[in-house]
């Protein structure tokens, strides 16, 4: 229990006082000078007059305590913590290959925007890559953007200078400064690629992988089309807690989405509970006390003869 103006409660010694004063003066009858009877002394009647007259002040005590602004705290509850997630999309030429119905693009990005209706609450960046990258959307909560992004990134409307060339290497440095923007919450790397990099080798992959360990940035890896990843991106993944799929076709393209949201799956905190005001038992025991001693005025006090 807390109070939002403490000040105030230095004023309880006031009915603290009277209590005192009206416990250490004797309440008895008081006979006229007319009257040459004894008076009786009752002791359970002046304890219970003692008791009454006393009502007043733990009334004015209670008025002080809800002037202090008494206050408590709220329930702890607890909170889905955000998971900041990157997209690496590879838009090479080889991501227009036939892939089921369509092409490798057009299934990974089916298998992406599917993977955003079941991560609400999580925030997202889209950065595609060749030769070259491009951040196309900023980490945010509005996915908007990824459904549209399809008509615009096609490798086959890509400029040739970009989507020559599948620089892994490239796209998950620039990845890692991407999700360092973020403040607070879990960072995710899921790239999505079917080729081989050229800037993974010579150890260039450990020392990429020790960068986003470093920064807490787990690595999923999707392998589209036949056979296996590349060794150099199955090293970053291992090393940064993530792990490496392969997808022959586009129901294991979705089926391992669906895996990675198992793995992955957010995590609760534990919010701090916030102070709100507590008057009600204040104010039950102000309007108790009030009625309780205007109920005794009806009888149950002293009179002077």
């Amino acid at each position: 229990m807390t109070f939002a103006h403490p000040s105030v409660l230095p004023a309880l010694a006031i009915p603290i006082l009277l209590i005192v004063f009206q416990w250490r003066t004797h309440t008895r009858a008081l006979p006229l000078p007319v009257d040459h009877s004894g008076m009786t002394h009752r002791r359970g009647l002046g304890v219970l007059l003692n008791l009454v007259n006393t009502l007043p002040a733990l009334v004015l005590a209670t008025v002080i305590l809800i002037a202090a602004g008494p206050r408590t705290f709220e329930r702890p509850q607890s909170k889905r913590k955000l998971t900041n997630i990157l997209f690496c999309l590879d838009v090479s030429g080889s991501m227009a290959s036939s892939f089921g119905p369509g092409d490798r693009f057009d299934a990974a990005t089916d298998a992406l925007n599917d993977f955003l209706d079941y991560r609400e609450g999580d925030a997202f960046s889209l950065l595609v890559f060749g030769g070259d990258t491009l951040r196309w959307v900023p980490l945010t909560t509005d996915v908007s953007a990824f459904k549209n992004a399809p008509n615009f990134l096609h490798p086959q409307d890509l400029p040739p200078w970009f989507n020559q060339g599948t620089a892994i290497g490239k796209a998950l440095r620039q990845g890692r400064k991407e999700l360092l923007t973020s403040e607070s919450g879990d960072r995710m790397i899921i790239l999505l690629s079917d080729g081989m990099s050229f800037d993974l080798s010579n150890g260039n992959d450990v020392k990429i992988a020790r960068e986003l360990a470093g920064d807490d940035i787990t690595v999923y890896a999707i392998h589209i089309g036949g056979g296996a990843a590349p060794p150099e991106v199955s090293v970053i993944s291992s090393m940064t807690g993530g792990e490496t799929f392969a997808a022959g076709d586009p129901e294991a393209l979705k089926a391992v989405f669906t895996r990675i949201d198992e793995m992955a799956q957010a995590s609760l905190v534990r919010l701090t509970p916030d102070p709100v005001d507590h008057f009600q038992p204040y104010l039950i025991t102000a309007l108790s006390l009030a009625g309780t001693y205007l109920f005794t005025l009806f009888g149950l006090r002293h009179t002077p003869w």
